[in-house]
């Protein structure tokens, strides 16, 4: 199948299967960016008979990359028409060269030789996608945890409540069985049989870190005054930032376990691996759905706060700005959060009304300010602006750069 690319998307990754100098002229004439997706290792998993062995030596001879689907690098996708399946939710098709150059048309090969037939190959490609994807998720979880410089051990053993003390040694054992994974190739039962009751302990400790992030917005949401609202939203810079921590832990433990759950089903019953796959697609899609209505609500609380104070700027020149410093402070750890775990959000911090307009509005309702009072909540206020407006930059730079769940347009 010389010049022949062979494309197969689970709508969060896109498998590129081919020679190795024609995958490489792909991924570089559509500019993408690519890591191994080791589908050499499904050779043992295809099973036997002469279209089987065929698929098997096909899979030892090519080049297999995973692209992460962006909002970009799913229009391939769209480009190439490729045909999708209501049976197994996989895009698949082929792209044929000629003369050594890919051109951008698609062939769907129905003969034997083709990976895209072959059942056995496709379910075991769509886990290793799943897989892939997955890690790499717990990966950007990894280096947030590191950026933010928290420490989730400590939070949890400053609880009093067992179920978090319980989640510190739930961690070890799934990473002890991601470790033996790695060595084994695989997930026995012995190794299964560790991790399977860990799923409880996380989900109730994600729920628990939830709670504390709504109650902390319903308790700003019953401040009227600048003062208390200065007060609540500066404990909550911090306060949020360690359960933001705590609930990426979480999703990164779960993510682990779907890993190895693949691996288990794979081994245990093959034939239901495609429907246990796009059943852990679908629960994860739900958690993440859960996570972003929770923490949307905090940020929207916090905004009206921003509101509040930017009503009161010349009343309370000093608090005022602290109010909207530590709601751009908290949108921002929220963002970063969701492009983490791969969250599509589009709300951006809270930006400061000018200050010589407030200024202004006052002078005309005759609120009697000194030009003392003024200058400073001018020069206060500038300040903040320039925060406000480095917080937007970097908010569209990292959303940019860092989102892990990505699809084109529906």
């Amino acid at each position: 199948m010389a010049n022949e690319i062979q494309l197969i998307s689970d709508g969060d990754g896109l498998a590129v299967i081919g020679n190795a100098t024609d995958v490489e002229r792909f991924l570089v004439s559509e500019g993408l960016s690519s890591k191994d997706l080791g589908l050499q290792r499904l050779k043992s998993f295809v099973g036997t008979g002469a279209v089987v062995a065929q698929a098997g030596s096909e899979i030892a001879a090519n080049s297999t990359r995973w692209v992460q689907l962006t909002r970009d690098s799913a229009q391939i996708v769209k480009k190439y028409g490729l045909r999708e399946s209501s049976k197994t939710g996989l895009s698949t098709g082929v792209v044929k060269g000629h003369k050594g150059q890919i051109r951008g048309f698609v062939e769907f090969v129905k003969g034997p030789r083709s990976l895209l037939t072959n059942p056995a190959v496709l379910a075991n490609a769509a886990r290793l996608m799943s897989q892939v994807a997955m890690q790499q998720t717990m990966d950007e979880i990894t280096d947030y945890l590191a950026t933010i410089d928290a420490k989730v051990d400590d939070v949890l053993r400053a609880q009093k409540d067992a179920v978090l003390a319980r989640m510190i040694g739930v961690g070890f054992v799934i990473e002890e069985a991601m470790t033996i994974r790695e060595k084994r190739r695989g997930v026995d039962e012995v190794t299964w049989s560790k991790v399977q009751t860990a799923p409880t302990t996380i989900a109730e400790t994600q729920a628990y870190a939830l709670r504390q992030l709504d109650a902390l917005a319903e308790k700003m949401e019953s401040k009227t005054k600048i003062g208390d609202l200065a007060t609540t939203a500066k404990e909550a810079e911090s306060t949020v930032r360690e359960w933001l921590a705590v609930l990426a832990r979480c999703f990164q433990l779960q993510d682990a376990v779907a890993v190895l759950e693949l691996d288990r089903v794979l081994d245990a019953t093959p034939e239901e691996l495609n429907g246990h796959r796009l059943g852990l697609k679908a629960a994860r899609q739900d958690r993440l759905e859960h996570i972003s209505r929770s923490t949307e609500r905090l940020v929207a609380r916090m905004n009206a706060a921003a509101g509040t104070a930017n009503a009161k700027v010349l009343l309370h020149p000093s608090q005022s700005p602290a109010v909207v410093q530590s709601s751009n402070h908290v949108a921002t750890g929220v963002h970063d959060f969701h492009g983490r775990l791969g969250i599509e959000s589009g709300r951006q911090s809270s930006e400061t009304r000018r200050w010589v307009d407030a200024a202004a509005e006052a002078r005309d309702k005759a609120l009697e300010t000194g030009a003392k009072g003024v200058d400073a909540a001018r020069s206060l206020g500038n300040e903040t602006l320039d925060r406000a407006s480095s917080v937007k930059g970097k908010l569209s730079n990292g959303i940019a750069e860092r989102a892990r769940r990505r699809r084109g347009d529906e």
